[in-house]
């Protein structure tokens, strides 16, 4: 018998973690976000309200049901807020130590039938998994960004989770408007495996001089109608996160292939990590993001 979810933990305010709130609560559910940073929290409240009367404005949602959606959510700065909660997602940066620390101190307050879900674009399940005190009641729910427009949940089951907790998270995605697709718990599971290496080849394109930013981001384009060019997207998304995902891989799979780029590693450390630093591949100071190679 599946589990019923009504109020769902949201772990981290960032980029993902603001946009997984957001769908939870538009879908009728409340929702607990929580962040270690009080002034970040508050942000990411009003950037959820601006997300949502963009919908508004698109006629994709109405004005009460918007003030209905922020009055579910409520924030915290620990883990107290999640004592109620039937599912806890964690959205925490992609680094596998930080998210085991998060998760041993999550199942101190969490009720013994709570689930756990991780949104992890890259690291093992089953890992994290283990370093709770319910491993049959964790999975893998990778949510794609933006979180709001993105129809993909990845779902990834680590080798202790049980069939009850999966089929719960299943239909709790399609309740979220989403389409869950499995994925078996290797590193990056499906769309990182196939999506970061493209973006690492761009940026040794770059490296080598093939071509420049603009010329590849554009080739890309207009040569295979994707969206964004692979050196953009890898701005949207932040090359600590790009660097991080390629480092699994490597690590994980011990293929020369998927050694990250020399100059990905050199913008990292650098700290141009994107558009949310302000500077990675493109510099977002002016009006119109300017390449700075």
């Amino acid at each position: 018998m599946a589990i019923n979810i009504k109020k769902i933990g949201v772990i981290g305010s960032g980029q993902m973690g603001k946009g997984i709130a957001q769908v939870c609560a538009t879908a009728g559910f409340d929702v607990h976000l929580m962040d270690a940073n009080e002034d970040v929290l508050g942000g990411a409240v009003a950037a959820i309200g601006k997300g949502m009367g963009r919908l508004v404005a698109k006629e994709k949602m109405s004005e009460s049901d918007k003030d209905a959606a922020l009055k579910r959510i409520s924030t915290g700065a620990d883990m107290s807020g999640f004592k109620d909660c039937q599912l806890v997602i964690e959205a925490a940066t992609e680094d596998e130590q930080v998210k085991k620390a998060i998760l041993l101190e999550l199942c101190e307050v969490l009720s013994d039938d709570a689930l756990i879900a991780s949104n992890t674009s890259s690291i093992s399940i089953t890992r994290l998994a283990a370093k709770t005190d319910r491993p049959e009641k964790v999975v893998g729910m990778h949510f794609m960004n933006p979180v709001p427009r993105m129809e993909l949940v990845e779902l990834i089951r680590g080798i202790a989770t049980d069939e009850e907790t999966y089929t719960t998270i299943r239909e709790l995605v399609v309740k979220l408007g989403k389409t869950p697709i499995n994925a078996e718990d290797f590193p990056a599971f499906i769309v990182n495996r196939i999506l970061l290496p493209m973006i690492n080849e761009a940026v040794y394109t770059l490296y080598e001089g093939v071509g420049s930013v603009s010329a590849i981001d554009n080739a890309m384009k207009l040569g295979t109608h994707h969206p964004m060019g692979p050196l953009e997207l890898a701005d949207f998304i932040g090359l600590d996160t790009c660097l991080s995902v390629m480092h699994v891989l490597h690590d994980g799979l011990a293929d020369t292939k998927y050694r990250p780029c020399p100059l990905l590693v050199k913008y990292v450390e650098a700290g141009w990590l994107g558009r949310k630093s302000g500077k990675g591949f493109y510099d977002y100071s002016g009006d119109e993001p300017v390449p700075t190679r």
